[in-house]
């Protein structure tokens, strides 16, 4: 087994190298898929979480409302770091089970905004990291989300620097250009992974 960690910027495009790994025959997993999955209704880390932000940042329905616990939390450092070490351990508990299932010969693709952040690179045999410049990350949130110009930059200020996450880096992956430039890269990158896990 090849494990790859793939991680990038918000806003930096890592969502579309991870297809386009994936059609190439990559077994993708999504920390964003898992970190959801572990925060579903009644597991032990959406109770965790209730208890200490409270029963507010919850849906009237009982699951997790994403958009008020993410306000919260990107606009205080100390709130966020309590957040990730209630969901840290669980996304990597579940993430070692999907790899389990992935088989002896595949290569796997851990598609991780957090990548960095989590020391989850440490764990993979090549680190890949999609790389634009902040304004290019900014314009993409600004018009791809509508997130005003503030809100991207909070959000782009949680992550680690760009010159951190590149210095663990293996491969960097400039994405300001095409999709079809992205794709003719990326293609180069599977032939390489292929061969290396030989």
């Amino acid at each position: 087994m090849l494990r790859v960690g793939l991680t990038g910027g918000i806003g930096s495009g890592k969502s579309a190298v991870s297809a386009l790994l994936a059609e190439r025959g990559a077994i993708v997993i999504d920390a964003d898929k898992v970190a959801r999955e572990v925060v579903g209704g009644g597991t032990p880390a959406l109770r965790a979480i209730v208890d200490r932000f409270g029963a507010e940042i919850l849906t009237v329905d009982g699951t997790l409302d994403r958009p008020k616990l993410g306000a919260v939390v990107f606009a205080d450092p100390a709130a966020l770091k309590e957040l990730e070490a209630i969901t840290h351990p669980a996304i990597m508990a579940r993430t070692a089970e999907l790899e389990a299932a992935a088989g002896a010969d595949a290569i796997v693709v851990h598609d991780n905004p957090l990548l960095v952040e989590m020391g989850a690179y440490k764990q993979c045999d090549f680190v890949v990291v999609v790389d634009v410049p902040e304004k290019v990350q900014v314009d993409r949130l600004v018009s791809l989300r509508q997130m005003t110009n503030a809100e991207a930059q909070a959000r782009i200020a949680a992550q680690t620097s760009r010159k951190h996450r590149t210095g663990v880096a293996d491969f960097v992956i400039d994405n300001t250009g095409s999709l079809n430039e992205l794709a003719r890269v990326v293609g180069g990158l599977w032939a390489k992974l292929e061969s290396l896990s030989r």
